[in-house]
């Protein structure tokens, strides 16, 4: 795993992020790029009709809540069917990706923000900024029947937390 804030001091050169696009960085420098969120974690809803997306606050049966990590992340896909394994494709493709997801920002040329692991260099201040979802996870998925999965539907994964921007928000960057 990359080094948090590698590359980011004075004397260091460019960030990473900043230097390379998704598609040239390293798996090490992919896996750093995760802040640790959670939110992908959530279980998502798809409107049959529209095809819009809405986020629950329900975790994959794999989401250890406090940590907001996966609790067996080597064969998630493997164990949950639906777990979407993010790549370039992917990033570049998912309508329902939150706006403050990493891969999502660099895709689309802009910076990481200043609770970001590699930036603070603490992987403390994504829960700090309350960006992750320590706290707001109501169940896993396998405590809620399926069909009551549309009481548990909420917006804040899909949008900016309070505090979140803070004085240094997110800047368009040039990529090589």
């Amino acid at each position: 795993m990359a080094k948090p804030g590698a590359g980011t001091g004075k004397g260091r050169g460019i960030p990473f992020w900043r230097a390379k696009p998704l598609e040239a960085l390293s798996r090490t420098e992919w896996e750093a790029l995760c802040d640790g969120c959670g939110r992908c974690c959530l279980v998502k809803l798809e409107d049959a009709d529209t095809g819009e997306f809405h986020f629950t606050n329900i975790g994959c049966r794999l989401l250890d809540a406090q940590r907001c990590r996966c609790t067996d992340y080597k064969h998630r896909i493997k164990r949950v069917s639906d777990c979407v394994k993010l790549d370039v494709t992917a990033v570049r493709t998912l309508d329902w990706l939150p706006p403050t997801c990493a891969y999502r920002l660099v895709a689309e040329g802009k910076d990481l923000y200043w609770w970001h692991p590699l930036v603070s260099g603490s992987p403390d201040t994504v829960h700090e900024a309350k960006v992750s979802i320590r706290g707001k996870v109501a169940a896993l998925e396998d405590e809620v029947p399926v069909e009551r999965l549309a009481d548990f539907i909420v917006s804040w994964p899909g949008k900016f937390p309070v505090g979140g921007k803070g004085r240094r928000g997110v800047r368009k960057v040039k990529t090589a």
